[in-house]
């Protein structure tokens, strides 16, 4: 079995050290780009790079977690609407390896918080994109999947830096799973999201896993 090509986007939020890691132990294998996600020329970048060191893209785990602007919707900066991944520059490479697309999704696609209408909105069309991709590409398996409680970089920023903007019921929910070591290691949803990516089966394509 040959071997497979993956991007992997924000892998470079809080896991710098990590990555120079990976990039020393597997330095043929691993490629590194930077770039602000702000940038949409940033996903034909990536797939550009993949093929070029390569030769092939067999999936992409999107994974950039940015929880933007905390606050009502109606006081929202539209510029935080704007960050995303161009998804159609991977798609023609992984239509001829029939590759596979996984999304990292949230609760919040389905259920609602006050002051996290933006985050939430980007989750649930991130849902509805991957169903609409499940539709449209038949050879593109396309996942989203909810890991769940994870012990990241968005979980310190809402615990330390929105105790103020978060309600008292949902900041104290944050803080207590915390306390109580209940927050998942990053490696056991990444494991999952490995696995589906590498050998996702079709029937799930377009399906939200939670």
């Amino acid at each position: 079995m040959s071997a497979k090509t993956i991007i992997v986007t924000g892998a470079s939020r809080g896991h710098v050290e990590p990555l120079q890691k990976l990039k020393e132990q597997y330095n043929k294998q691993v490629e590194v780009l930077n770039g602000d996600l702000a940038d949409l020329s940033i996903g034909q970048k990536a797939v550009d790079l993949a093929l070029k060191s390569f030769g092939r893209l067999d999936g992409m785990v999107l994974n950039h977690g940015v929880l933007g602007q905390v606050g009502k919707i109606a006081q929202a900066d539209p510029e935080q609407w704007k960050h995303g991944f161009d998804i159609k520059a991977g798609l023609p490479a992984l239509r001829e390896t029939k590759g596979k697309l996984v999304f990292t999704s949230s609760g919040a696609a389905v259920s609602a918080y006050r002051g996290w209408g933006l985050y939430g909105a980007t989750k649930a069309a991130m849902n509805h994109l991957a169903l609409s991709l499940g539709e449209e590409e038949p050879d593109v398996t396309t996942i989203s999947i909810r890991p769940g409680m994870v012990d990241t970089e968005m979980q310190r920023e809402l615990r330390e830096d929105h105790a103020t903007t978060l309600e008292p019921q949902v900041h104290s929910k944050f803080t207590t799973v915390h306390k109580e070591g209940k927050l998942l290691k990053p490696e056991q949803p990444g494991h999952v999201m490995a696995k589906l990516v590498l050998d996702g089966p079709k029937e799930l394509s377009g399906k939200f896993l939670s």
